[in-house]
């Protein structure tokens, strides 16, 4: 029986379709059969992070509504074994998807799939809502900053109180913290929140984090997930991330403040 793995985050914009993509790649890397599901109805940007838009024939919404079965609108990855996406509809709003709909599509994943990544939209509204409820894991992703932060904080309380898991009264939620945009020159010059600062407001096991970095930029537009650019910082953070959420010691990368050169101290600022 598979895990379902929700990414989700309060905010948007702090790459969560960018993780789901890096993740779900890293774990079928790694030898797991997994799948990468967009949650997203009415948007749809997984495929495009994926490089798979143009294949794209039937979507979440089809297989729910019955207009196509599952191996149908799952979408095989060109250039990982074992990784595939559910695409979501571009054509559907939020209602498309019924809690019997979506748990009925959920357990034939689980049967399938070692993995089943959630890329939730942003915010609390009804996709990101129904992809939290039926997690076994959760990966929130903040940026560190404040307002990120501080909805991230509230994802967790939603996590926990009313997933699946919550309901049931069995063991919660398993929630992992994702530190997306990272820059040591930022935080040493006082514009975003330190490794310790969000650590301290989130309390939760930090997964990974990832500097700020053009290569995610570049590999999306591109349509490559990131954890693929193998020489990129970018890259090589998420590859530790996938390596701690199996299981493995990896340590800290790319989050050194710099200390001043020869000249930096002569001269000072």
């Amino acid at each position: 029986m598979g895990k379902i793995v929700v990414v989700t985050s309060g905010k948007g914009g702090v790459g969560k379709t960018t993780s789901s993509a890096a993740l779900a790649t890293g774990l079928a890397r790694a030898g797991h059969r997994t799948v990468v599901v967009d949650f997203d109805v009415g948007l749809r940007n997984l495929d495009l992070v994926m490089g798979c838009e143009r294949r794209v024939v039937y979507d979440f919404v089809n297989v729910i509504n019955g207009d196509a079965n599952l191996n149908q609108a799952l979408i095989r990855d060109k250039r990982v074994d074992g990784l595939y996406v559910l695409a979501a509809s571009q054509t559907r709003d939020k209602d498309a998807l019924t809690s019997e709909g979506v748990e009925r599509v959920l357990d034939e994943l689980r049967d399938q799939f070692d993995y089943v990544v959630c890329d939730s939209p942003a915010g609390i509204e009804r996709g990101a809502l129904m992809a939290m409820y039926f997690a076994d894991d959760a990966i929130v992703v903040t940026n560190p900053e404040v307002s990120s932060v501080r909805d991230s904080d509230r994802v967790l309380g939603i996590l926990s109180s009313k997933s699946r898991r919550a309901e049931q009264g069995g063991e919660p939620v398993k929630e992992h913290l994702l530190l997306t945009r990272y820059s040591p020159d930022r935080v040493k010059r006082g514009e975003m929140l330190s490794l310790e600062d969000v650590g301290e407001i989130l309390s939760i096991d930090l997964l990974g984090v990832i500097p700020e970095s053009q290569a995610v930029l570049n590999a999306s537009n591109a349509g490559i997930p990131v954890i693929l650019e193998d020489e990129s910082d970018a890259g090589q953070a998420y590859a530790d991330g996938v390596a701690r959420f199996l299981g493995q010691e990896r340590p800290l990368r790319f989050t050194d403040i710099p200390r001043k050169g020869f000249f930096g101290r002569l001269f000072g600022s």
